[in-house]
């Protein structure tokens, strides 16, 4: 029977990404210019992870099939 992993394995990165995300949401109410590129940057690196996240399993998968 294999041990539970600790809490900050499984929740670390959901955590982190829900707070840039949040950043992202904060920096896009704030105001123009810098606001806008911070809110960009921050709301597109949950996507990021993501697209990254999704392809690299995609990839292994379709590796083993060959």
């Amino acid at each position: 029977m294999s041990r539970p992993l600790p809490a900050g394995q499984v929740w670390g990165m959901p955590v982190a990404l829900a707070a840039v995300s949040a950043v992202g949401l904060i920096s896009a109410l704030l105001g123009d210019g810098v606001w806008d590129a911070l809110s960009w940057l921050a709301l597109g690196t949950p996507i990021a992870v993501s697209l990254w996240f999704g392809l690299s399993c995609l990839c292994r998968t379709s590796r083993s099939f060959h």
